[in-house]
């Protein structure tokens, strides 16, 4: 979650053990390209590896994001 003065950017997941399935990626309208969603999907992806945790991309920006980034590869559940 991150607070912004146009609302909350939230990167939403459900842990399973030690899978993280990130599941939706929210960004208040006027906070829209400038990076938010990125900041804040980087952060869990950076939590996730901090904790041992594998990832599954469920969400329809994060799955993308996660292509576009292949330092975040060895994080996907296979």
């Amino acid at each position: 979650m991150l607070r912004l003065d146009s609302g909350l950017g939230l990167c939403v997941y459900r842990r399973e053990g030690r899978l993280l399935l990130l599941t939706h990626t929210e960004v208040p309208a006027a906070a829209e390209g400038r990076g938010v969603a990125a900041r804040l999907v980087q952060a869990t992806l950076d939590w996730a590896r901090a904790e041992g945790l594998r990832v599954r991309p469920l969400c329809s920006y994060v799955a993308p994001y996660m292509r576009r980034h292949p330092e975040t590869q060895d994080l996907r559940d296979r």
